[in-house]
C-alpha cells in the first residue's frame, strides 16, 4: 500500500524528478501548484501538451510544441536553431521559467538571462505545462509571464526500444533512438536525438546588395538524454536525470558599410557553437504512510557559447548554475496539503569574449528562498491554492511574492468559475549587471502584479468545453537598455499588458477531435503609451486530430497570428506596423506492423511567405517522411 502511495504522490511531479508510473495525461498538472493535482481543481490558466499529442503533430523542437499554445507568441530568427524569443501575455522574453524535470535552464550568460529553447528537441518529452500568469510565489524570480515545466519520458515495465529516421525539405535529416523500461528496482530511460537543417534560406533577397548571393543557414543538434531512478526500500528512492546538447549553427549575420552608414546582411556567414549540460539528482523520502512526502534535489547546469563573426569579432559566453532544493509536501488532513520548500542558488558568468575583446573577471549572484503554499479541497467544489516566497538575493536584496488562486467547480451544471492574483519579479542578468559594454551594479529587480478570471462549462456529456479568461499585468521597474549593444539605462520602463484566451473543443467522434483557440492581447508602454513590439493583438488556432482507421492517424493545424509593431532587421527603422501570418500544417502516421510504422507531413502547406521577426524569413513549404520502430 504505501509503495502505491509513493508511486501515485511522485508520478507527475518534475520538481522532484521521482516520476516513473503514473501515464501523463491532461487530468492532472505539477506546475500550478507544485504537486501532482487533477486540472479541475486548478484554478490557473494551463495547458497541457501530452507525448501523444507531440507524436500526432511530429514537431521536432519545442518552439513547434508551444507555437499554438493561447496567450503565447514566439518569434524565431528563421528556421531551426534560430535565437527564439517567447511574450507570455504580452511580457518581456526573459519572463517565462523554462523549467526541465525541476532545472530551471535558463542561461546566466546570456545579456537578459532569458532561456533560449531553440536548442530544445522534442523527442524525449513526455508533457509539457505552460503556466500563464504571474508566478514568482511558486518559482521565484523570472515568472512575470508564466512558467512552462517539461517533463521527460521515463522508463518502467520491459525493456522497450524505439528508433526512427526521416529526410525532407532543407536538407533535413532527422533521427533518434531510445530504450526504456526497470529491471527490479532500477527505472531507466535515455534518448539519442540528431537533427539536421543543412539548406534554410533564412535572408530576404531585397535586403541583399547587388550581386550578393544567399548563403543558406545551416544547423545540427546532437542531444543526448537519460532519467534513472532506484527504490532504495519501499518508501525511499533516488533518482537521477541528465541532458546535454551540442549544436552548430551557421547563420548570415551583418556588416556595417562606412560609406552608407548601414548595415547589410553578410557575405560571409557567422559560426555559432553550443555546448549545454543540465543534471539534477534527487532523494525522495515517503513518511507516516504517505503524509508527508520529501525531496531534495541538487542541480548542475552549464552553457558555453562560442561565436565566430567574421564582421564584429569573435564572442565567448560561459555560464553555469548550481542549485541545492528541498520540497516537503504535507498531508495535513483530508483536502489540506501544505507544501513548504527552501532552495539556494548560485549563478555564475565566466570570462570570455565580446565582439572581440576579454570579458571581465567571473562575476556571480547567490539566492536563497523559502516558500510555503496551502492546496485546499473544501468540499462542495470549492478549491484554493494559496502560496508566499521569499527570496533573498545577494545583489539586491530581498524580494516577497504571493499568489492566490481560487476555483469552483459546479458538477451540476458543468461549470468552472476560476480567479488568480499574484506578483512576481525578474532579477537583473548577470551581463545587465556586469556586462563589459555598460552593465549597471545598481539595477533593482523588475517587479509584476497580475490577476484574470475566467469560467469554463462543459456541454453535451463533457465532449463539448469552452472557457474564457480575462488577464491583466502591471509591470514595473524594467530595465531598458540604451541604443549601443549591452547599455543598459536603469529601471525606468513601466508596461501594462492585458487580454482574453478563449478555447472552443470538441469530442466529435470517440476517433475525432476538434480544438480552437482564440487570444486577444493588448501590450502597452505606459512610458510611451505605444504597443509593445512583437505582441500581436491577435491569435488565433484551429486543430483536428483523426483516427482515421485502427493504423491511420491524421492531424491538421491551421495558425493565425495578427498584425503587430516590429522594428526592421537592423533597428534602423525602429517601429512600424507588419502584417500577419498564416500557416497549415498537415501530419500522417500509418501502423505498418505492431512494430513499424510510417509517417509525413506538410509544413506551412500554402507556401505562405512572411518574416518573424523582420529581416528573417521563416520557412516555406517543407515535405518530410520517415519511418519509425517500436520494439
Amino acid at each position: 500500500m504505501l509503495k502505491s502511495v509513493l508511486y501515485t504522490s511522485a508520478a507527475l511531479a518534475a520538481l522532484a524528478f521521482a516520476a516513473h508510473a503514473q501515464p501523463r495525461d491532461e487530468r492532472v498538472v505539477v506546475v500550478a501548484t507544485r504537486v501532482v493535482t487533477p486540472v479541475e481543481q486548478v484554478a490557473s490558466s494551463v495547458t497541457v501538451i501530452t507525448a501523444r499529442k507531440i507524436e500526432a503533430r511530429q514537431h521536432r523542437s519545442l518552439p513547434d510544441v508551444l507555437r499554438q499554445v493561447p496567450g503565447l507568441s514566439i518569434t524565431q530568427t528563421g528556421g531551426a536553431g534560430g535565437q527564439t524569443s517567447l511574450f507570455m501575455r504580452g511580457t518581456n522574453s526573459n519572463h517565462v521559467k523554462v523549467l526541465l524535470d525541476g532545472i530551471d535552464i535558463a542561461d546566466p550568460s546570456t545579456p537578459s538571462g532569458a532561456a533560449d529553447i531553440s536548442k530544445f528537441l522534442a523527442g524525449d518529452i513526455a508533457q509539457v505545462e505552460v503556466l500563464r500568469g504571474p508566478q514568482g510565489a511558486l518559482y521565484g524570480s523570472d515568472g512575470i509571464g508564466g512558467v512552462i515545466n517539461i517533463i521527460t519520458k521515463s522508463g518502467e515495465g520491459p525493456a522497450q526500444f524505439t528508433a526512427s529516421a526521416e529526410a525532407g525539405s532543407f536538407d533535413t535529416f532527422n533521427q533518434t533512438a531510445g530504450m526504456s523500461g526497470s529491471y527490479g528496482k532500477l527505472r531507466y530511460a535515455a534518448t539519442v536525438q540528431h537533427n539536421h537543417a543543412g539548406a534554410t534560406p533564412v535572408t530576404p533577397l531585397n535586403l541583399l546588395p547587388p550581386g550578393q548571393r544567399r548563403n543558406d543557414d545551416y544547423y545540427d543538434n546532437l542531444t543526448i538524454g537519460t532519467k534513472l531512478g532506484y527504490d532504495v526500500a519501499e518508501n525511499f528512492d533516488l533518482g537521477i536525470v541528465a541532458r546535454y546538447y551540442n549544436t552548430l549553427g551557421r547563420v548570415t549575420g551583418d556588416a556595417f558599410n562606412f560609406l552608407t552608414f548601414a548595415s547589410f546582411p553578410s557575405p560571409t556567414q557567422t559560426r555559432i557553437a553550443s555546448i549545454g549540460y543540465q543534471t539534477r539528482a534527487t532523494a525522495h523520502l515517503v513518511l507516516w504512510d504517505g503524509r508527508i512526502d520529501q525531496t531534495l534535489g541538487f542541480a548542475y547546469g552549464s552553457t558555453i557559447t562560442a561565436t565566430q563573426d567574421p564582421d564584429n569579432g569573435n564572442s565567448r559566453a560561459i555560464g553555469d548554475r548550481i542549485k541545492i532544493d528541498w520540497q516537503g509536501n504535507v498531508a495535513v488532513t483530508d483536502g489540506q496539503t501544505l507544501v513548504l520548500g527552501a532552495e539556494t542558488a548560485r549563478d555564475a558568468l565566466h570570462p570570455g569574449l565580446s565582439f572581440g575583446f576579454p570579458t571581465t573577471l567571473s562575476r556571480g549572484i547567490t539566492t536563497n528562498a523559502g516558500y510555503a503554499a496551502l492546496q485546499s479541497d473544501f468540499g462542495h467544489g470549492i478549491f484554493t491554492n494559496a502560496s508566499i516566497r521569499y527570496d533573498d538575493n545577494s545583489r539586491f536584496g530581498n524580494e516577497v511574492t504571493w499568489r492566490l488562486a481560487p476555483a469552483w467547480v459546479i458538477e451540476e451544471s458543468g461549470t468552472k468559475l476560476k480567479a488568480s492574483l499574484g506578483t512576481g519579479f525578474k532579477a537583473p542578468s548577470l551581463q545587465q549587471l556586469f556586462g563589459t559594454f555598460g552593465g549597471n551594479p545598481l539595477l533593482k529587480p523588475e517587479t509584476s502584479f497580475g490577476y484574470d478570471v475566467g469560467v469554463e462549462q462543459s456541454l453535451l456529456g463533457d465532449a463539448l468545453t469552452g472557457g474564457l479568461t480575462w488577464f491583466h499585468n502591471d509591470i514595473e521597474n524594467l530595465i531598458v537598455t540604451g541604443p549601443a549593444p549591452g547599455f543598459v539605462l536603469g529601471n525606468i520602463g513601466r508596461a501594462k499588458t492585458q487580454g482574453v484566451e478563449s478555447f472552443v473543443a470538441w469530442q466529435a467522434l470517440d476517433t475525432l477531435n476538434l480544438r480552437a483557440d482564440y487570444t486577444y492581447t493588448d501590450a502597452i508602454d505606459d512610458r510611451t503609451n505605444l504597443a509593445l513590439l512583437r505582441r500581436p493583438r491577435h491569435k488565433a488556432s484551429l486543430n483536428a486530430g483523426w483516427q482515421a482507421t485502427g493504423e491511420l492517424l491524421l492531424d491538421a493545424t491551421l495558425l493565425y497570428v495578427g498584425p503587430h509593431v516590429d522594428g526592421n532587421r537592423d533597428f534602423s527603422v525602429p517601429r512600424f506596423k507588419k502584417g500577419g501570418e498564416f500557416t497549415a500544417d498537415f501530419a500522417a502516421s500509418y501502423r505498418l506492423t505492431e512494430n513499424f510504422s510510417v509517417f509525413g507531413r506538410l509544413e506551412n502547406a500554402f507556401d505562405n511567405t512572411y518574416q518573424s521577426p523582420d529581416g528573417f524569413l521563416r520557412p516555406g513549404i517543407g515535405g518530410f517522411a520517415g519511418i519509425k520502430a517500436n520494439l
